[in-house]
């Protein structure tokens, strides 16, 4: 389920990135009661972008900002109160690791979810069925 954290370059502390990161991950798989889960906890992955202050933009203008894009199958943040509950955790970190500098406006979260079908794990394409299934023995 990767997982791409982008922040504009001094949002956070140097090395709070690579925390933000783990940090996120650790909550998405809280959240989705698959903490310590052997299938799903290595395939929780993605990437820190760090960019300059004026490549980012709110408004159509240069600011400081925070991204977090998850994308996952269809079954993940699937229901309210793990979006809701999510949302506000995973926002709460970055305004926090950002040490108060970020506002909580301007971090913004969004899922992508992938076709039935079209998840790729050790080379072959899974349906949502063989994803819970794997997961289940995890």
């Amino acid at each position: 389920m990767p997982l791409t954290l982008t922040v504009t370059e001094g949002v956070l502390p140097t090395g709070k990135e690579k925390v933000a990161f783990s940090k996120l991950c650790e909550t998405f798989l809280r959240w989705h009661g698959l903490e310590g889960n052997t299938v799903m906890t290595p395939n929780v992955v993605g990437s820190i972008h760090v960019i300059p202050k004026e490549h980012t933009f709110s408004g159509a203008e240069e600011s400081s900002v925070a991204f977090i894009e998850w994308k996952v199958p269809s079954f993940a943040f699937a229901n309210t109160e793990i979006q809701q509950g999510f949302f506000a955790e995973a926002t709460s970190i970055v305004h926090d690791l950002s040490e108060g500098k970020l506002a909580k406006d301007k971090i913004w979260i969004n899922v992508l979810h992938a076709v039935d079908g079209a998840w790729g794990i050790d080379g072959d394409a899974l349906t949502n069925d063989q994803l819970k299934e794997a997961i289940s023995a995890g």
